[in-house]
């Protein structure tokens, strides 16, 4: 006989098994053209596995990021019932979508960093004689 599985091993399983059928989900629901690139980055699943929160990484212009937005509201509930059919639980934890910048936050703040660093090892002018 087995020994059951830990809650928390529980929780990272059912994560990992949602964060997958939400990619493909959103991979065939959303078009490239018109919203951009949508990543499925982390969902957060509560103990009770009744909730989650799906982060989603976007690379795009603002206007697809704007589009994207309005999309995801939309086809909240298509993706949960996509997700349900595609997952074997007791029931499909209830799927809230928000879009996660830290992507494009960590290159802004890297991009920053380059500029500085090429600024001070740029050469200074030599004194005048």
């Amino acid at each position: 006989m087995r020994p059951e599985s830990s809650p928390s091993r529980r929780v990272a399983r059912v994560k990992e098994l949602l964060r997958q059928e939400i990619a493909e989900a959103v991979r065939r629901e959303f078009n490239l053209e018109e919203v951009g690139l949508l990543t499925v980055n982390d969902v957060g699943v509560s103990r009770d596995l009744r909730s989650a929160i799906v982060f989603l990484g976007h690379v795009g212009t603002k206007s697809q990021r704007k589009r994207a937005d309005e999309l995801v509201g939309e086809r909240a509930k298509l993706i949960q019932s996509i997700v349900g059919g595609g997952v074997r639980m007791k029931f499909t934890p209830e799927l809230r979508f928000q879009i996660d910048d830290s992507v494009a936050e960590g290159n802004r703040v890297i991009a920053l960093l380059d500029q500085l660093e090429a600024s001070q090892s740029a050469p200074s002018d030599p004194p005048a004689r």
